[in-house]
């Protein structure tokens, strides 16, 4: 779950991260109101789940009420890669004096915390990575025993940031850590973190993605979730529910586990076709559940045939089998289906499916068999 900047700086300033004062706007009048409650100049600021909104011209320094109406009307409805701007943060400028990154992550290969420290700020830190690779002060952090500020201290050294900006750093460091591990984030990064003429260490940008399964602990997180991108389909099966992702080919993918979905995915490639999506229909394939699967898909003009591919466990066969038949009992389905039904009670499942199968419902006994017969009728159907 990606936040966008205003929103990844509400969540650093929950933390203590000192930000700069500022609000979100949804139309001119409402930006300028919060420019003059916060004082100029200030900066108007597109907010979208993408970078490079400098260069689109989402990015603009306002010095009075009159360029700042001009800005927020440029920036509201701006098209930045394919996302249009419905949202703007307008903040107090800041004086720069120096610019660093810092950023906390996941390094699964050594089932670490990686943070990564650079005093060159300010520029895509892939960027640097590339050119001056010397540039970027890593450490790994054992979960079991945290950060420590001696820690964060010794990190800053190496670093080589101004020595001005030491007390700060360590601060923020400690507090993006504990952020970024209390908030269960995927990412946390400050990008730039800079240093002010006055000495002060301040966090200018926000870049969060914070793990959706962790939301359950979170029910603060409800509001984040409803800023992200997501198309017709996506938004259908979302009010539904259903794990789903949009793709761009023509064979509709229905699995239960996220795992199995994945290899579903993979399969219906491997056989030479597209999926027109990742749906994981989780533990249950009831009627309900399939029903729901079943018509978001079916609203997907791009489908041509569809795959359910299920793997029985605590779910059993027939129960899936009774699903499918009555799910398609509430749902006018335009393409042909291909069943996979493994796992257990498999056998059981297959005899209930088995009187209902037609030219538009088809069953398969294994996933690559059932594959090819997909992606067989969606060219046909195409």
């Amino acid at each position: 779950m990606d936040l966008l900047e205003f929103q990844g700086k509400e969540f650093f300033a929950s933390y203590g991260i000192p930000v700069s004062d500022g609000a979100a706007a949804t139309d001119v009048e409402e930006a300028v109101a919060i420019a003059e409650r916060i004082g100029y100049p200030v900066v108007v600021k597109a907010q979208v789940h993408t970078g490079g909104r400098g260069k689109a011209g989402g990015v603009k320094l306002a010095a009075d009420g009159d360029e700042c109406r001009t800005h927020a009307s440029n920036i509201l409805g701006l098209d930045i890669k394919g996302h249009i701007v419905e949202i703007i943060w307008v903040e107090k400028a800041s004086d720069i004096a120096e610019e660093y990154y810092v950023s906390f992550t996941l390094d699964r290969s050594a089932k670490k915390y990686l943070g990564m420290l650079s005093a060159e700020g300010g520029v895509e830190i892939e960027a640097v990575a590339e050119t001056n690779p010397e540039a970027i002060a890593k450490i790994h952090i054992d979960p079991a025993e945290g950060l420590d500020r001696d820690t964060c201290r010794q990190w800053v050294e190496a670093a080589n940031l101004n020595p001005d900006a030491t007390d700060g750093a360590v601060d923020i460091l400690l507090k993006l850590f504990t952020a970024y591990v209390e908030g269960d984030a995927d990412l946390a990064e400050i990008n730039p973190l800079i240093l002010k003429p006055t000495g002060e260490v301040h966090a200018l940008d926000a870049k969060v993605s914070l793990d959706a399964n962790s939301s359950y602990r979170h029910p603060e997180y409800a509001k984040y979730d409803e800023t992200q991108p997501r198309d017709e389909r996506e938004l259908a099966a979302h009010a539904k529910g259903l794990q789903y992702v949009g793709l761009d080919g023509s064979v509709g993918v229905i699995a239960n586990g996220a795992g199995l979905a994945m290899s579903t995915v993979d399969v219906v490639n491997q056989v030479g076709g597209s999926p027109a999506n990742f749906l994981d229909i989780g533990g249950g394939a009831n009627a309900d559940v399939m029903a729901g699967a079943l018509e978001v898909i079916n609203n997907d003009p791009a489908v041509k045939s569809i795959f359910i591919n299920i793997f029985g466990g605590i779910t059993r066969g027939e129960e899936v089998a009774n699903g499918i038949i009555e799910a398609l009992n509430r749902v006018d389905i335009d393409a042909p289906i291909v069943v996979r039904l493994d796992g257990t009670n498999a056998e059981e499942g297959r005899a209930i499916l088995r009187p209902a199968l037609t030219d538009s419902l088809r069953m398969e006994e294994t996933m690559l068999g059932a594959a090819t017969k997909a992606v067989e009728l969606a060219k046909t159907e195409g």
